[in-house]
């Protein structure tokens, strides 16, 4: 009898100490300010497959249900902020797209609060390191900057990510990148820019792994020549980049999305609920928003998009009770 009276007790007092680590996950203070509910992310390929973003939206919005954040995907693959294409891009098909082109559609449709810009993995055009290109990055960049400072939304930039030589046979366009990094963090000094790295976490972490494995990649690609996209592991050290950068320390020492949500209830379902949304929704944004990029899928009209990404939120908030 007492030894069941002692597993009762012990049994409440797990539940109350999980309850806890609950409440305390699920109502910290947002790393974003109470008016910030719609973030858009811009960006190129990496951008637009997503992952990162998708990390992202399901750990701060299982975390923050209170606030309700609407996380949008308006990246564009092949895009460049610079404006520049190599010559003979896609088979001579068409020239890269130009954030130029489309900038003020989507800041008009998407209305947003904060915007994620990643750039400056496409802008050296896969070429060694050139003053010229690197100028027009610069000015894109900046231009890209007082674009969203005008309209009323806050801007954080992000680093490129990580080229693999070995995997992309571009000699020396690591250095390129490491260079256009090193330039948007100095730009948290010298013009008070709000800048996270990816970049480097990315590198260190490549470096790292093949020190022991000299065949290690990050890429999410099989094919033998893409050092550009990076597959979960690398989307997890963007996505964890920036939520370090945010605040959330809880992330630290995660190896994996999986790991970093392990406290909230239902994760698992909550993540791939997620993605559907994620998936369903950048497809009818960019559709909506418009570009000159051919190739990409039609997405739904916004409005039955956005009722169906309503049913999903549903189903996400029911898992989260």
């Amino acid at each position: 009898m007492k030894n069941h009276r002692a597993a009762t007790v012990l049994t409440r007092s797990l539940c109350l100490v999980f309850f806890g680590l609950f409440t305390t996950l699920t109502y910290a203070q947002s790393p974003f300010t109470a008016t910030v509910h719609r973030v858009v992310f811009l960006g190129n390929s990496i951008t637009y497959a997503g992952t990162y973003i998708t990390y992202i939206d399901a750990y701060l919005s299982a975390r923050y249900p209170q606030q309700g954040f609407e996380f949008i995907n308006v990246g564009l693959p092949s895009e460049t902020v610079s404006g520049l294409s190599e010559e003979g891009h896609a088979g001579g098909k068409f020239p890269r797209p130009d954030l130029h082109e489309r900038l003020a559609r989507v800041l008009a449709l998407t209305k947003p609060d904060l915007v994620f810009a990643s750039y400056g993995m496409n802008d050296g055009i896969y070429l060694p390191f050139n003053d010229g290109r690197f100028q027009q990055f610069k000015d894109g960049i900046n231009w890209l900057h007082g674009e969203i400072v005008k309209s009323g939304a806050q801007i954080i930039h992000l680093t490129p990510p990580v080229f693999d030589e070995l995997r992309g046979h571009k000699p020396g366009y690591a250095a390129v990148l490491d260079r256009y990094s090193d330039w948007l963090l100095s730009q948290k000094k010298t013009q008070n820019w709000s800048v996270i790295d990816v970049h480097y976490p990315m590198k260190r972490f490549l470096d790292a792994h093949r020190t022991v494995d000299s065949t290690f990649t990050i890429s999410g690609f099989a094919l033998a020549d893409d050092g550009v996209h990076p597959g979960e592991v690398g989307h997890w050290i963007m996505a964890k980049s920036i939520l370090l950068d945010l605040g959330e320390k809880a992330v630290a020492a995660a190896p994996t999305i999986q790991a970093a949500m392990a406290m909230i209830p239902n994760a698992t379902q909550v993540l791939t609920l997620v993605s559907e949304r994620q998936t369903l929704m950048k497809d009818a944004w960019l559709t909506a928003t418009g570009h000159k990029r051919p190739g990409m899928k039609i997405g739904l009209p916004l409005n039955e998009a956005n009722t169906k990404a309503a049913e999903l939120d549903r189903q996400i908030r029911a898992l989260l009770r």
